[in-house]
């Protein structure tokens, strides 16, 4: 029998970011940080199966010119099952209400999720503009 997922708009706990970030190929993140950051979120969807943390995403930013798209994961056993548009769908349904015209909204996209991001209006800044990033060690 097939469970439902639940989703919530709620942002995960550090324990469990940390964890199913690691699970889906993302960079580590260190739990005492994201304990202070995660409460932070503009926007943030989780999707559980029977309570386990299975997808999230979240929207950070200013609020109102620049919003910023990070933290898109689906734990592997779940992935191909339209998940990844589900979160998306949520956060678009997000963005939609939020951010003003004229409002900047960013995302860092690995390949091949690209192909996700464009369903969505997303497109490559470059010539004209070039993801940058710099990380702390």
């Amino acid at each position: 029998m097939k469970q439902d997922i639940t989703i919530s708009h709620e942002p995960p706990a550090a324990e469990e970011y940390v964890n199913l970030r690691l699970k889906a190929g993302l960079s580590g993140k260190d739990v005492e940080a994201s304990r202070r950051g995660l409460p932070n979120s503009l926007f943030a969807v989780t999707l559980r199966l029977e309570g386990e943390l299975i997808g999230m995403g979240r929207v950070i930013g200013d609020g109102g010119c620049m919003f910023h798209v990070v933290d898109i994961a689906v734990s592997p056993e779940h992935q191909g099952q339209g998940l990844g548009k589900r979160i998306m769908a949520e956060i678009t349904a997000y963005l939609d209400k939020a951010a003003s015209k004229g409002a900047y909204v960013s995302l860092m996209a690995d390949v091949p999720a690209d192909r996700l991001y464009q369903q969505f209006g997303f497109e490559y800044g470059a010539p004209a503009s070039v993801g940058m990033y710099k990380k702390y060690n």
